[in-house]
């Protein structure tokens, strides 16, 4: 799939992450409330077993979650698989981009139709401009005839710094949220000391609006919005 354009309402741009490693830390949690959460809630709250696509860093809570009620979780952080050196590459106008083949091939490697449900969180706002129509398409195309995806989009309010967090489900509507810190590789100094510089996480690439959204999501079969109080809108979509 091509990757996203100029015109998909890219109003902030940080740099590529490709040439760092990362690793979150333990940052502060905060709380809010979910109404995309708290609709999909209603599917995992039947008695059908799900396979669940948890699309961040290992959460511990988010495992426990969904094994107290019988459903198997699986997890995948992108946006540090993102950062890896070996992805960079430049397009034909001698641009730095991201290799979304290589970056498929090394990651949601996963049979066709495998999961019920996918928790996508932010991960479009935060993601390389490369990799995001590749990966939804990939998502698409893991997902069940009739499986969920839940994804968070801020608004064109949030500002650029808004900072990138990562979620763990605490009830049916109910998210804590930890604000990613990364700490890029170590490198050992001239005296032979080894350094580590802690940086605030990951920065907001674009802002959606509803229209690219819906381009965005334009191979599944319908698609949600839910509005919420910090500059974030929801989308629940079904494929």
């Amino acid at each position: 799939m091509a990757s996203v354009t100029q015109n998909f309402m890219k109003l902030f741009r940080g740099s590529a992450g490709g040439a760092e490693a990362a690793t979150p830390q333990v940052a502060q949690k905060l709380t809010r409330r979910s109404s995309g959460l708290a609709e999909l809630s209603r599917v995992w709250e039947a008695d059908t077993p799900l396979c669940v696509l948890d699309l961040g860093s290992t959460s511990a809570s988010n495992i426990r979650f969904f094994t107290e009620r019988s459903h198997k979780i699986y997890s995948e952080d992108l946006l540090v698989a993102s950062t890896e050196p070996h992805l960079v590459t430049k397009d034909e106008q001698g641009t730095a981009i991201l290799d979304s083949r290589r970056f498929l091939a090394d990651n949601l490697v996963y049979p066709a139709a495998q999961f019920d449900v996918v928790l996508c969180w932010n991960l479009p706002d935060y993601l390389d401009e490369s990799l995001v129509r590749p990966v939804m398409g990939r998502l698409w195309s893991v997902l069940k005839p009739g499986g969920m995806l839940l994804a968070f989009f801020h608004t064109k309010d949030a500002g650029p710094d808004s900072p990138c967090y990562r979620f763990h489900i605490v009830g049916k509507d109910t998210l804590e949220m930890q604000r990613i810190v990364l700490k890029r590789e170590s490198r050992r100094g001239p005296t032979g000391a080894i350094h580590t510089a802690i940086t605030d996480g990951f920065r907001l690439q674009r802002v959606f609006n509803n229209r690219h959204i819906e381009t965005l999501f334009r191979d599944f079969a319908s698609i949600k919005f839910f509005l919420a109080r910090d500059n974030v809108r929801e989308v629940l979509v079904v494929r």
